[in-house]
């Protein structure tokens, strides 16, 4: 979760179920910690170098219990999500390996965060909890 003047930056994804939006991120490579994960995802999405700061949330997502089940149906992750400061948003678009389905990044406001098609729901207070409190929330299996 990127944060800057009160606004978190999304990337937008393109289904055949829809548009909807989430955080920046993917999948950990073997051998790399989380924080390198981060990293590197960030920069290959968005272009963009983040200093992870701290863990705000982790979720998982069993693919079979949800909306999305025809496509996830056998697909389990979990989430690990962490609050990311960026100096410099000058490279922002310029990533070189977005996920096939990204199709474009926005910022939101943090306090309409229910206005947006963010997904997870109820990401909003979820953040703002974090934020507030300095501690990092499990979720469970939420979409």
């Amino acid at each position: 979760m990127i944060l800057h003047e009160d606004k978190i930056l999304a990337v937008r994804i393109r289904t055949e179920e829809g548009e909807f939006l989430v955080l920046p991120g993917g999948g950990q490579n073997h051998g790399e910690t989380l924080t390198d994960t981060v990293r590197r995802e960030v920069l290959e999405e968005l272009g963009l170098k983040v200093a992870p700061l701290a863990l705000l949330y982790v979720r998982e997502y069993v693919g079979k219990n949800h909306g999305m089940c025809r496509i996830h149906g056998h697909f389990h992750q979990v989430e690990a999500v962490f609050h990311c400061q960026c100096e410099d948003f000058s490279p922002i678009g310029a990533g070189q390996e977005r996920d096939r389905r990204q199709v474009g990044f926005e910022w939101l406001p943090l306090a309409n965060l229910a206005d947006y098609p963010l997904s997870p729901k109820g990401l909003g207070g979820v953040i703002a909890k974090a934020l507030k409190d300095g501690a990092a929330t499990y979720l469970g299996d939420i979409h």
